[in-house]
Parts: structure tokens; C-alpha cells; sequence
């Protein structure tokens, strides 16, 4: 099994050889990692305001099923309208922040660039993000 494992990582590493794949591959990860940061957060503050979907949903002039998928669906691709106005809802404002210094090295230069010094690096730092996501999200269950 462990072979399996390692030729599939070896086989994105080769793949993250291609511009468009690598830039496809990072801007994915990156989307993912985010979004579901934002949800679990707001998913967060819903249950802190001990408010009801339902009654987020009505708060925002919104189908109930639209904040259920929104927080129990696994992959979920809400607009930022969406997200803007659940997050106001619950007394929150979604923001940018720059990546930290490391991050915008290994993420943006593969964007701009097409290619990575790191493709391993790359993979473990993109599957971290994730990882910690999911950390985040089964300590608040």
C-alpha cells in the first residue's frame, strides 16, 4: 500500500513539472484551503451567537437549505456575496491578509513563474493547509 502512496505523490511531482498544471494546482489548493477556512470560521461564530441556521438563513433573506449546504456540505463554493453577508449577520467583516513571507515565496513565485524549485515542498506545505483545516474543524465538533 505504501507504494501505491509514494508513486502517487511522485506522480504530482512530475505533473507539477507542467506550468499550467502547477499553477492549476496551487490556485485549487489555495481556494479550497480558504473557503473552508472562512466557512468552519463563520460555522464558528453561528454556534458562539447560538443562532440557528434557519435563523441565519432568514437574517440574510436566504433559503434555509442555502445555510445548511453552506455549513454541512463537504465541498462547498459559495460566492463572496454569500459569505459577505453571513459574515455580517454575525457581526463580522471578511478581510485579506497577506500570506506570511514564506508562504508568499512558495505559492505566488510558482504562480508567476510556472515552476517551483520545491515540488515536494510545495505538495507538503499545500496538503498542511488542508490538514489543518480539518484539525480545526473536528476540534470545534
Amino acid at each position: 500500500m505504501a507504494t501505491e502512496h509514494d508513486a502517487f505523490w511522485d506522480d504530482l511531482a512530475e505533473d507539477l513539472e507542467d506550468p499550467a498544471f502547477l499553477r492549476e494546482y496551487v490556485v485549487e489548493s489555495m481556494r479550497i484551503a480558504t473557503i473552508d477556512q472562512i466557512v468552519n470560521d463563520l460555522d464558528q461564530a453561528r454556534e458562539a451567537a447560538k443562532l440557528s441556521k434557519a435563523a441565519l438563513a432568514r437574517a440574510i433573506s436566504a433559503e434555509p437549505a442555502v445555510v445548511r449546504r453552506l455549513f454541512s456540505a463537504g465541498h462547498v463554493n459559495p460566492t463572496l456575496g454569500t459569505l459577505a453577508e453571513v459574515a455580517t449577520a454575525l457581526g463580522l467583516r471578511i478581510t485579506l491578509e497577506p500570506l506570511p513571507k514564506s508562504e508568499r515565496e512558495s505559492l505566488t513565485s510558482p504562480l508567476l513563474e510556472g515552476r517551483t524549485a520545491d515540488a515536494q515542498g510545495l505538495i507538503d506545505h499545500l496538503n498542511d493547509l488542508r490538514t489543518k483545516k480539518r484539525s480545526r474543524s473536528s476540534a470545534a465538533a
